[in-house]
Order: structure tokens, then sequence, then C-alpha cells
């Protein structure tokens, strides 16, 4: 299992999270989602590593936008 922290702008409440969470979970290999909106950042766990282009495209379809590291 691996897990990475990513900050996405433009995050304000429980509904943004839920969007974010929900472009995120199709994700291959995806099998945790863990949101906080105080701070922006949103923690995945999957099965390996993930492709940054690919968190990048399903967070900005969501409307958000994922800030560089």
């Amino acid at each position: 299992m691996s897990e990475h922290r990513y900050t996405v702008l433009g995050m304000a409440c429980d509904h943004c999270a839920a969007f974010v969470a929900g472009a995120l979970e199709p994700l291959p290999g995806v099998t945790g989602i863990a949101v906080d909106v105080d701070t922006g950042s949103v923690t995945v766990t999957s099965t390996g590593d993930l492709d940054l282009a690919d968190v990048r495209v399903a967070v900005e379809a969501a409307g958000y936008e994922l800030a560089d590291s």
C-alpha cells in the first residue's frame, strides 16, 4: 500500500471534498481517500504509485487545482 498527500486549491466545504474524492476514486489502484477541507489536503491510499498527471486531470475535472509539490 502507498499513501500520497496532495494539496488541492479551491476547496471550501464538504461538497467540494465530495467532488474531489469522487473524481479521484476511479483512478486505478485507489483504495481510500481522506479529504481535509481546512488544510486543503487530500490523502490517497493506493495499491501502488499513482501517476501525478492522472491525479491532476482528475482534480481539474472536478473543478479544482492541484498545487505544485
